[in-house]
């Protein structure tokens, strides 16, 4: 059953190809619960198959990730604290979780940007702060980037050694 899944799972990364990885890593750097574990680590071991090249996995991964991010960051802009808290419930985000990166964000300044993307449960929700603050867009844009970054290539290359052990 486990091995089934697993197979489902690379093949529906390997259909979707870099277009599939941009889009699932955004939806997990945005407010969506959804995991990149699921989406790097087969595309990873695709590249070690030959099917996907490595460094188009790495910077779609980035990319989508980034673009999930500023959706968050933009958001937060436009619509502010008080619409997050009213209505972040219907999305998944509660207003502890809001509370929590705040403080997250004024403890550790920007560079939150990029230390909270190597933390499960945060990275999705930094941004919201970032926003709120009106970070530098050029400042998140790096921060950002670099941690994401440093998440997407550890996944990516879980999944290539996974293959190289198969």
């Amino acid at each position: 059953m486990l091995s089934q899944i697993i197979n489902f799972i690379v093949e529906t990364v390997g259909q979707l190809g870099y277009v599939g990885i941009f889009i699932m890593m955004f939806l997990e750097s945005s407010f969506f619960p959804f995991p990149s574990e699921v989406v790097m680590i087969p595309a990873g071991y695709l590249a070690y198959k030959g099917e996907m090249n490595m460094y188009l996995v790495i910077l779609f991964g980035i990319l989508g990730s980034l673009a999930g991010a500023l959706f968050n960051y933009y958001l937060a802009i436009k619509y502010g604290r008080a619409f997050l808290i009213k209505y972040g419930k219907y999305f998944f985000i509660k207003e502890q979780t809001i509370i929590k990166m705040e403080e997250f964000f004024k403890n550790h300044g920007h560079i939150s940007t990029f230390s909270g993307r190597l933390i499960p449960a945060v990275r999705q929700y930094i941004s919201f702060p970032a926003g709120l603050a009106r970070m530098n867009l050029l400042i998140f844009c790096l921060y950002t980037s670099l941690g994401a970054g440093i998440w997407v290539v550890i996944l990516t290359l879980l999944g290539y050694y996974l293959g190289d052990n198969e």
